[in-house]
């Protein structure tokens, strides 16, 4: 199915053609415009035959679209290890509330305890279902390359501090890439045992990225190596902390 976003052009039987304005990905409602600047529309995408502006029918509880972005950031993770950019990693973990999951790209080091934050590089999927773009120039609905693409001329520099190699964790990804994709993502969570401490390698959750898809029902997903331990050990600083004193410290 096309791309579903603020911006897209609709065609209603009664209403003619118009804009959404707000999109949610979650519950397949949308607000639009049909020749008012001032009035919208809310409609369900399931039952208020919501076209495309080229006839195309809106199949929205048939062919779902994705509600998270993570199995698009996947693909597009692998592909640029295989182009060479090995020191690319993706951590995602769920929100507090457990309805949505956070999702980070970052670079140089294994450790997501030290890494480096670069604007555009991280988001949710409570923004994704609203606006389903991942934040650096990308459109809706844009393929692997596209997103490549996006990404390169956004954070050049960003994205040559990914060059290098860490084949057992490329080696790991990719086994993990062809056991979810297209329709689950891992999640690299910090859950604990009730009362418990942090363990070193708590399981790995596999979530469906679209609501038709049954549970996950493959094979377990090992810890990323070189991650064992990421919550349970001590962690220093990524910087020095900042001295406004003007007086060196020993």
């Amino acid at each position: 199915m096309k791309a579903l976003a603020p911006g897209t052009v609709i065609f209603h039987r009664h209403r003619g053609y118009g804009v959404i304005t707000a999109v949610n990905l979650l519950t397949g409602w949308i607000a639009a415009r049909f020749g008012s600047e001032s009035r919208t529309l809310d409609l369900n995408l399931s039952t208020d035959e919501v076209q495309f502006a080229d006839g195309e029918a809106i199949l929205f509880r048939r062919a779902p679209p994705d509600r998270m972005p993570h199995a698009r950031l996947m693909a597009m993770v692998r592909e640029l290890h295989r182009a060479g950019y090995q020191k690319l990693y993706l951590y995602a973990w769920p929100k507090p509330s457990g309805l949505h999951w956070r999702w980070h790209l970052f670079t140089g080091q294994r450790d997501w305890m030290q890494r480096s934050w670069r604007e555009g590089w991280y988001g949710s999927g409570a923004d994704y279902n609203v606006n389903p773009v991942m934040g650096w120039g990308d459109m809706p609905g844009a393929g692997t390359g596209e997103l490549i693409d996006a990404l390169a001329r956004f954070d050049p520099q960003g994205l040559a501090q990914a060059l290098g190699r860490d084949e057992d964790h490329t080696a790991w990804f990719e086994q993990v890439c062809e056991q979810l994709l297209p329709g689950y993502m891992y999640s690299l969570d910090m859950a604990r045992p009730d009362g418990g401490p942090l363990t070193a390698m708590p399981p790995v959750p596999v979530i469906p990225v679209r609501a038709t898809l049954p549970p996950y029902s493959g094979p377990d997903i090992a810890w990323p190596p070189g991650w064992a331990g990421l919550w349970s050990k001590v962690h220093a600083p990524p910087t020095p902390r900042p001295n406004f004193t003007g007086i060196p410290e020993l």
